[in-house]
């Protein structure tokens, strides 16, 4: 009876260091799955790469990205929202191609049509109208469905830069149209063209880095 309560204890003595040993492995695991899990389905960093968001992001700031409202829940961008994107092809080479034969970057029409492919780039820019929206810019300015928005987080645009696209064109069904906050030194819509909204990987909610712009977009 006592070797056998003996060799009880000896199994249950390894066993118990067998759960010890195997049990920080598993939380690291678990925890490596979560992190991951996350990331790829909802939230994600993204750093700033240019001046085009500037004076609402700069060259370095850091974001949080999230993914999991528009890619699980359908959630479909609004106008304001901050948000990170493949653009057209288009946006690929300078000059920057619009859809349309004759459109983007001319003295009168926004483009209206980006080009068939999706770059593999990623942007990110402020949502300044939907499908069906009517858009114009002037002075920099968004003109939406013939009036003048507020965009108190817009920079100064000087003539000539992208200022002034009097032609109204229509964004298309589905598509979303973007704009750096940057008026006058941003490649976007304007140029290349709406974007389909399945092309939008998610919203920017916040700012992270550096600690002294922490805060929401």
């Amino acid at each position: 009876m006592r070797a056998n309560g003996s060799g009880e204890e000896t199994g249950g003595a390894t066993r118990r260091r067998f759960r010890s040993a195997v049990e920080p492995i598993v939380i690291v695991a678990v925890a490596v799955f979560f992190a991951l899990t996350i990331q790829a389905f909802a939230i994600k960093p993204y750093r700033i790469p240019s001046a085009s968001m500037e004076p609402t992001l700069n060259v370095g700031d850091r974001v949080l990205v999230d993914r999991f409202s528009h890619r699980v829940l359908g959630e479909q961008p609004q106008v304001g929202d901050v948000v990170v994107f493949n653009p057209p092809h288009g946006a690929d080479v300078q000059p920057a191609v619009c859809g349309a034969s004759g459109q983007g970057g001319d003295s009168l029409t926004p483009c209206d049509r980006p080009t068939p492919t999706r770059s593999s780039q990623t942007f990110i820019k402020r949502v300044v109208g939907v499908e069906g929206d009517r858009i114009a810019i002037r002075r920099g300015h968004v003109i939406r469905n013939g009036r003048v928005q507020s965009e108190p987080f817009a920079a100064s645009c000087e003539p000539g830069s992208g200022c002034d696209f009097p032609r109204a064109v229509t964004v298309p069904r589905g598509d979303v149209y973007l704009m750096g906050d940057n008026r006058g030194n941003s490649d976007d819509s304007r140029y290349w063209g709406p974007v389909p909204g399945s092309w939008v990987i998610g919203e920017a909610f916040a700012s992270y880095w550096p600690p002294g712009r922490l805060g929401g977009l």
